[in-house]
């Protein structure tokens, strides 16, 4: 049947006018209409749910998941074998001990090395055949100190070279370099020298250093002095200061070498001590020697 609309044209039955609605079950339909913005069937089923996103098909993937816990398992492995050897060469957990400090030992050890003579005990305290933290123990070695030591040194130095127009950052660097190689100088000659005596002592590499880094204490003190008095309050301080450490180190390294000394018959006790007291002087008096030739440059 065919009929007429208002505007006179003529309408086949079976033909919808544009913006009729279609039937998306029509199986002449084509392509599905998106002209309303509607809401269409999804057809991957993915995405679904108020929080989908695109990613969330590939993290539950079983594959992925494997490939993220292999993954975190590798490096977990490659940070254990990097701490191993790294402790191996570097001892840090040996380290965490002779930087355990606090302020009322940093105090006591600074006096201790300027004024030495009043000290009585100087044994280093123990804990179930483990040393007790420095903190704790007055007489304990220390990292500490040497290594603040060693830096006010340089910044006292570049200081007193300002003071007297002769700063440089490559004059800077020298004194820096050639305190650091003299002390590593100094400690090779004492694991050197505790060889060939054949000394059975509990020192360690660190606790050398230790040792070998307290003067730079009274070298600090002597610069200051030297700066604000001249090169007389140079001289007189540094000398006190050279006596303080040369007595600090005879009381405390005594004690180091001469520890094994007691186990042995009374002919090779008596025959070892000798070398071993004439090396204890001689590490004490290498303190003084090394303080004058770092400093004595530096004041004019």
């Amino acid at each position: 049947m065919e009929y007429t609309n208002q505007s006179g044209f003529r309408q086949q039955p079976n033909v919808r006018m544009r913006g009729t609605p279609t039937d998306p079950s029509d199986p002449g339909l084509l392509f599905d209409d998106t002209s309303a913005g509607g809401n269409k069937p999804d057809r991957s089923g993915m995405g679904k749910g108020p929080d989908a996103y695109p990613g969330q098909g590939l993290l539950s993937d079983p594959m992925s998941n494997l490939a993220m816990a292999y993954g975190s398992s590798l490096a977990s492995h490659g940070k254990e074998m990097m701490d191993k050897n790294l402790d191996r060469f570097i001892p840090i957990s040996k380290l965490k001990y002779y930087f355990a400090v606090d302020t009322v030992y940093v105090g006591k050890k600074l006096g201790l090395l300027v004024f030495p003579y009043m000290h009585d005990n100087w044994e280093v305290s123990y804990q179930q055949d483990t040393p007790v933290a420095p903190r704790f123990d007055i007489n304990a070695p220390d990292l500490y100190i040497p290594v603040m030591g060693f830096i006010t040194y340089i910044l006292v130095a570049g200081l007193a070279l300002g003071t007297q127009n002769r700063f440089s950052p490559e004059i800077l660097g020298i004194q820096a370099s050639s305190a650091l190689v003299w002390l590593i100088i100094e400690v090779l000659t004492v694991l050197l020298s505790l060889y060939l005596v054949t000394v059975n002592t509990d020192l360690t590499t660190i606790d050398l250093v230790a040792f070998s880094g307290y003067k730079y204490v009274g070298m600090i003190v002597g610069v200051i002095a030297g700066l604000l008095f001249g090169r007389t309050g140079y001289y007189l301080t540094l000398l006190w200061c050279c006596v303080s450490i040369f007595v600090f180190t005879i009381r405390t390294m005594r004690l180091k070498i001469l520890s094994e000394a007691a186990a042995e018959g009374r002919l090779v006790r008596g025959a070892k001590n000798q070398l071993r007291m004439y090396l204890t002087m001689a590490i004490a008096a290498a303190q003084p020697v090394f303080m004058y030739w770092l400093t004595f440059h530096l004041v004019r």
